[in-house]
């Protein structure tokens, strides 16, 4: 995945992931990988003289060789699109509910990727999505446990 940073016109940083390499091509460029499996969350913002004129948070799956995925600007090949938001409205309520995954001391990263597309569909038509709390990811982490 390719990140890019100009301050004030386009930026693109990560809220949450575990990258297995960083490649730094300059100030305001940097490559970053993932190893099949991994989640992380992308988000972008970009403006021009009007205001801003993008924002948006992707929680993409890396995948295998193989495997089904999406296309998405920057990610290269592509991933397993979990959750999309779009516009600073959304986007905003996603980040808070990712702080609140954090505050029950949860990794995001190893979140469910089930609570993930639960989520979007939730949001998607203006719902609340339920909490994701310890129970939950005790339930999640005996199913992996079992498909590995």
């Amino acid at each position: 995945m390719t990140l890019f940073w100009r301050e004030g016109s386009h930026e693109d940083w990560l809220r949450f992931g575990r990258p297995v390499c960083e490649r730094i091509i300059d100030r305001r460029q940097r490559i970053e990988s993932y190893a099949p499996g991994q989640v992380f969350a992308l988000v972008r913002w970009a403006s021009n003289d009007y205001g801003t004129r993008r924002s948006t948070l992707d929680i993409v799956r890396a995948v295998g060789r193989g495997e089904m995925l999406t296309r998405l600007p920057g990610i290269n090949p592509g991933g397993e699109l979990l959750l999309s938001a779009r516009s600073w409205h959304r986007v905003r309520k996603v980040l808070g509910l990712i702080d609140a995954i954090e505050e029950t001391g949860i990794d995001p990263c190893d979140v469910s990727p089930e609570h993930w597309r639960h989520m979007h569909n939730r949001l998607a038509v203006g719902m609340t999505p339920r909490a994701y709390n310890a129970k939950h990811h005790r339930a999640w982490l005996r199913r992996r446990t079992f498909r590995s």
